[in-house]
């Protein structure tokens, strides 16, 4: 199935939404690191906490992203969102 010009748009929005929370998650978690070893592990559970959440959304993004290449979701035109 190919991808009208707008959808492909989405997913590749989608899936560099999806990398970021990615970086941004392993980030998170290089940092969280050293925090535990300069002896504040308080403050990295909550960096680890939120790295989780982040890779949880990146898996939604990338889920999404899929849906998007099958057809499940497509962008619509402009004014048509109530038909």
């Amino acid at each position: 199935m190919s991808l009208t010009k707008p959808n492909q748009q989405l997913r590749r929005d989608l899936k560099e939404v999806a990398a970021l929370l990615k970086w941004s998650g392993v980030n998170l978690m290089q940092i969280a690191t050293r925090l535990s070893e300069a002896g504040h592990e308080q403050e990295a559970r909550e960096l680890i906490e939120a790295a989780i959440s982040f890779q949880e959304a990146e898996d939604k993004m990338e889920g999404y992203a899929e849906e998007v290449k099958v057809g499940r979701i497509e962008r619509m035109k402009p004014g048509t969102e109530n038909r």
